[in-house]
């Protein structure tokens, strides 16, 4: 098997040269699947893999505004229509200096396998900009929104591609984006998924990815006969999934002791309460601060700087019993993963993208400890998604808890789908693989259906 593995990696190596993200992407998801492929001739012979790996479309183009002293800047946009074999794409848009084609690649391919366990009609993409809208003015962030949207309104629509946001794109964004939508197509469409609840969005779009994770780590914790109650929480990240899901572990009787961001993290040993929780929000969400201001408020919590470059996080060091890494890609590394394993944690929930290198994944898997891949675990994200372009199909809109509750259903057929086709396949426990092929085989099926398109 492992020379199938690496036979097929050298030809996605070959076509897609240092695009390491997507290399790590694929190589995943392949190792899980080949046990699949010897099983099923059929996807061998129609050359699903093949297909899967390669884009549907790929759009990339500039991105000229002006700033507030009067500069031309220039960025780059882009979106990967990744595979539309159960329903249009569906999938973010990230903005970051550090998006490249290679990063978007990689959530567009890990789309594909989370939209297939959704239980909803959506295919995958993924698209963005290494635009930083942090530091921008509220008018810089519209006149790049209204840029990028000129061009992109060619490629998107309710029932061709729906993006949603990701990582620099919140709702102020998404207004922006589809403001310009509307203005060129004159039309009012579920375009994009996050808009404002007074014009078409959905109530729990923004708890979705961290009330998610947090639904899944209990599902997990159930086949062991626990819960959430009365365990320690560490969680990376102070952004929207990691205040979430802090809230929902509160309302599940969790201890969360842990934010970070990107210049250093936070341990609050007395517990992270619904008080402070607040105050991370607003720092957060309105005054755009740094995490170490808790401390100032805190100051029983303590700060770790994070050191660029540096070896292990310390964040990965406290106790605890669950672990959600809620930052962003490849953040848990092998020595991270171990130190999780030797201070106690048992459950890990991935709330971000690929959170963990595969060294890390590797620790998890032989520890036999309850592990939930991003793909899986942070899928409540994109359900909502979703259930928000279900309601403005219909042009209604559902209560709070309607949708809390169709997320909460999700997330329990997502757990079950994983662990059931894991022990199909020979690894029970194994939510990696459970994830991968349950996923796999709803796109690779619909895509036999249609033919060689």
């Amino acid at each position: 098997m492992a020379s199938a593995v690496d036979t097929f990696m050298a030809g996605v190596i070959a076509k897609n040269p240092e695009q390491k993200e997507f290399h790590q992407a694929v190589h995943e998801v392949v190792e899980s699947l080949m046990p699949v492929i010897d099983k099923h001739p059929e996807y061998r012979k129609a050359k699903i893999l093949e297909r899967l790996v390669e884009p549907e479309r790929i759009i990339m183009f500039r991105v000229p505004w002006v700033d507030d002293r009067g500069e031309v800047q220039i960025n780059r946009g882009m979106r990967v229509e990744f595979n539309s074999a159960i329903g249009p794409y569906k999938g973010g848009l990230r903005f970051h200096p550090s998006v490249n084609l290679g990063i978007i690649k990689f959530l567009g391919f890990e789309q594909v396998f989370k939209n297939g366990l959704t239980t909803l009609p959506i295919g995958g993409g993924k698209g963005g900009s290494d635009f930083d809208p942090k530091g921008k003015s509220d008018n810089e962030v519209m006149h790049f929104c209204q840029s990028f949207m000129s061009e992109l309104f060619r490629h998107v629509g309710a029932d061709t591609d729906v993006p949603a946001g990701d990582i620099g794109v919140g709702g102020r964004e998404i207004g922006y984006l589809f403001g310009q939508y509307k203005r060129l197509v004159n039309r009012f469409e579920g375009v994009l998924t996050g808009k404002g609840l007074n014009w078409g969005g959905s109530l729990i779009r923004p708890e979705a990815t961290g009330y998610g994770a947090v639904y899944f780590a209990e599902e997990m914790l159930k086949t062991r006969g626990e819960s959430l109650k009365g365990k320690t929480c560490v969680i990376s990240g102070s952004g929207n999934v990691a205040q979430f899901a802090t809230e929902k572990i509160l309302d599940l009787g969790g201890k969360p002791v842990t934010f970070s961001d990107s210049n250093g993290s936070i341990v609050d040993e007395e517990g992270i309460d619904r008080e402070k929780l607040a105050f991370v929000m607003e720092l957060k969400n309105v005054r755009r601060g740094r995490i170490k201001e808790y401390v100032d408020k805190y100051p029983k919590a303590t700060y770790q700087v994070s050191e660029s470059g540096a070896k292990i996080n310390p964040l990965w060091q406290v106790k605890c019993d669950v672990a959600l890494p809620a930052a962003t890609q490849n953040e848990i590394n092998v020595e991270d993963a171990n130190h999780l394993v030797k201070n106690g944690c048992y459950c890990v929930s991935e709330g971000a993208n690929m959170p963990t290198m595969p060294e890390g994944v590797n620790v998890f898997l032989e520890s036999k400890i309850l592990y939930g891949p991003g793909k899986a675990a942070n899928a409540g994200g994109v359900a909502v998604s979703g259930l928000e372009m279900s309601q403005n199909s219909m042009r209604l809109a559902w209560t709070r808890e309607e949708v809390d509750n169709k997320l909460h259903s999700i997330m329990i057929s997502i757990h079950k789908a994983c662990a059931e086709t894991a022990e199909k396949y020979g690894a029970p426990g194994n939510y990696v693989n459970g994830a991968n092929i349950a996923g796999f085989i709803k796109v690779a099926d619909a895509m036999l259906d249609q033919g060689v398109v």
